[in-house]
């Protein structure tokens, strides 16, 4: 063999293993990748935004036309007020609202209603009701439970001759059965379509000496980390309900009081977190509480961060890792109508990047009020809020309310 031919062989023989061991590295990093991407896609709340165009890259901004989803005084109802929206284990959107059939206060004749988006929101089915009869339904709160796919949607319920106050020729609840907290469901194969007759469950759910109550409004959660993942929550005044059996019974955990309209998040850790309108206090602020059931909570304190009007606010979890917690309110401690988006990237203790959501009224129409946030199946933000068509007259006003859809890239512009 020749010098030339030796170096020639050994040259071919490297050549062949470092192919060989590029192989394996490559096989090796497919299996990783697969994997990854079967855990990915296994939860619909995990960082998946490697895979979506639309909400990983920060250099495209997509903001959608507004849609006003719901329509006040333009049918059957005055108003239309206090939005719920979530997404399904099928990928339907459904949200859901309250429809006011004399008017825009929150006492009288209210319905439950709800509409579904199998396109991501681009198009929406026509109204469903979901719960119809003299009196006041409202306060809608729904929560999907992952290992069934049924949708779960409490409410609170009063005669409709009765209100918190007593205005307006209405009878003040001052008696504990006066205010009852009831839910229903429809389960993975009616997605939302069809809808079970809600069933009381005060009793269970509610303090026996309670007057006044109110379930949400928003969305509730079930756990994901811990060990008491698949736990079914719904926020509500001074408690939290909850089920570990998937949805077949209920019962509620005290937490402190003071606030109302609660908003609730799980943090990576597996604690909770509680975010809520300050009504028992005199300072503009949202209020937090972080803690969990069966252990303590801490007293709810104002975040001086988020300037709220004494008003609804809606909180959800949009990534895992990196952390994303996005929370959306009026922020402002006057007014409704200044609507603003915020991401926290420490689990809700600061909100640094934020984006305020433009008007599109004119004139008097103005958005701004109560909302609710979904991660939609694409990846991107979705958000109702109410929409008030006159607010120099807003005690008669028809309400309405708009679907928004934007990115992460659009926030952080």
């Amino acid at each position: 063999m020749t010098k030339n031919n030796f170096f020639r062989t050994k040259t071919d023989l490297c050549i062949k293993i470092a192919c060989v061991f590029s192989l394996i590295l490559l096989t090796g990093a497919a299996c990783k990748k697969t994997n990854m991407l079967q855990s990915i896609v296994s939860s619909p709340e995990e960082q998946v935004e490697s895979l979506s165009p639309a909400a990983g890259d920060f250099t495209t901004f997509a903001f959608n036309t507004p849609i006003k989803l719901f329509d006040g005084g333009s049918g059957v109802y005055h108003s239309y007020r206090i939005p719920s929206i979530i997404r399904t284990k099928k990928g339907t959107l459904i949200a859901f609202c309250e429809g006011r059939v004399n008017n825009n206060r929150d006492y009288g004749n209210i319905n439950l209603i709800c509409r579904r988006s199998t396109t991501n929101g681009s198009g929406w089915g026509p109204e469903i009701l979901v719960k119809s009869s003299a009196g006041t339904w409202g306060n809608p709160t729904a929560v999907v439970n992952q290992s069934d796919g049924k949708i779960w949607l409490f409410m609170s319920y009063n005669d409709a001759g009765l209100s918190q106050t007593g205005e307006n020729g209405t009878t003040k609840i001052t008696q504990p059965g006066q205010r009852k907290t009831f839910v229903c469901y429809s389960t993975y194969a009616q997605d939302g379509n069809v809808w079970s007759n809600p069933v009381d469950v005060t009793n269970a759910v509610k303090p026996p000496n309670m007057v006044w109550d109110a379930v949400g409004p928003g969305i509730g959660i079930q756990k994901r980390f811990g060990s008491t993942s698949g736990r079914l929550i719904i926020p509500a005044i001074n408690r939290n309900i909850y089920s570990d059996d998937n949805g077949s019974t209920w019962q509620y955990n005290p937490m402190p009081g003071g606030t109302s309209e609660g908003t609730i998040v799980e943090r990576l850790s597996g604690m909770l977190m509680r975010n809520d309108r300050g009504v028992g206090s005199t300072e503009f602020y949202r209020y937090k509480s972080v803690g969990g059931i069966g252990t303590s909570w801490s007293n709810f304190e104002k975040v001086t961060d988020l300037p709220d009007p004494h008003c609804e606010g809606s909180i959800l979890r949009y990534t895992d890792s990196p952390s994303r917690i996005i929370f959306m309110n009026s922020a402002s401690q006057s007014t409704r109508t200044a609507m603003r988006i915020r991401i926290s990237t420490d689990e809700g203790i600061g909100w640094p990047v934020s984006k305020a959501i433009p008007q599109n009224g004119t004139g008097n129409a103005k958005l701004g009020g109560y909302s609710s946030l979904v991660k939609t199946p694409d990846n991107m933000i979705g958000a109702l809020i109410e929409f008030n068509e006159n607010t120099s007259d807003s005690d008669n006003s028809h309400r309405s309310i708009y679907f928004y859809k934007f990115n992460l890239a659009w926030i952080t512009d």
